[in-house]
């Protein structure tokens, strides 16, 4: 139910850049993200075809509508299922892996506000080398490695407090570090992906939900990157 929430509100916030959070367009988007959401709970098979589905539904909004949409309006409607509703899914499917998924959730999160967090510090202290001069003027090469090693380090600390209580193989926290490190490299890449949206569209923030920290998608851009990738790693490395 909340990451239902935060998948609709965080479509509008994406479909509000070209107006389309109440046109046909954006409510055909709300309503496949409540389906999706609903065969994802019931564990149907039917997620990837209600995805294909809305690729139809859409073409038939645009064709039958035709002039009132562009091309990139329809575009921008399925990229918010895609990039908000299904990519952000992957937080529930981690959750409900049969290995571990309780644990294994929280790298999401930790990967990716630990990763803003220590990248943020390392970058401020010592940063010296633009890692996006023009996207993102403010993010250095020395503060994306420092959130790649703090990743890490969180993971394999959490591993060892935590996850080792109730696991009790060596291997944990060699495996939730190589994660971490990863996460950070992948969450830094969903970051940057979503300051270029913005960048494209001449906008500060997403929304204006949270005070003094913007819109859904302002807060959730990295854990929507890292969500997925977090789940197959861990689908791989438990399988080892």
């Amino acid at each position: 139910g909340t990451l239902l929430v935060i998948s609709l509100i965080g479509m509008s916030e994406l479909y509000k850049i070209l107006d389309i959070h109440k046109a046909m367009l954006g409510i055909a988007g709300y309503v496949m993200a409540i389906i999706y959401y609903y065969c994802l709970l019931k564990q149907t098979e039917q997620q990837s075809f209600i995805i294909i589905l809305f690729v139809l539904v859409l073409m038939c909004i645009y064709v039958f509508s035709y002039p009132k949409y562009r091309s990139e309006h329809v575009m921008l409607a399925f990229f918010g299922l895609f990039y908000v509703t299904y990519m952000l899914s992957f937080v529930y499917k981690t959750r409900m892996l049969p290995a571990n998924g309780q644990f294994l959730v929280w790298l999401v999160f930790l990967c990716s506000w630990g990763s803003d967090t220590c990248a943020y510090c390392v970058g401020m202290l010592i940063g010296k080398h633009k890692l996006a001069p023009v996207l993102s003027p403010k993010k250095s090469i020395e503060g994306s490695i420092g959130g790649i090693v703090g990743s890490a380090i969180v993971g394999a600390l959490f591993g060892y407090f935590i996850v080792e209580k109730v696991i009790t193989e060596q291997q944990v926290i060699w495996i939730f570090a190589l994660i971490g490190a990863i996460g950070s490299v992948v969450s830094q890449i969903g970051d940057l992906a979503a300051s270029g949206i913005k960048r494209n569209y001449e906008i500060k923030d997403y929304g204006t939900l949270i005070p003094g920290h913007g819109g859904i998608l302002d807060r959730f851009d990295s854990v929507i990157f890292t969500a997925p990738i977090i789940y197959y790693l861990a689908e791989l490395v438990m399988k080892l």
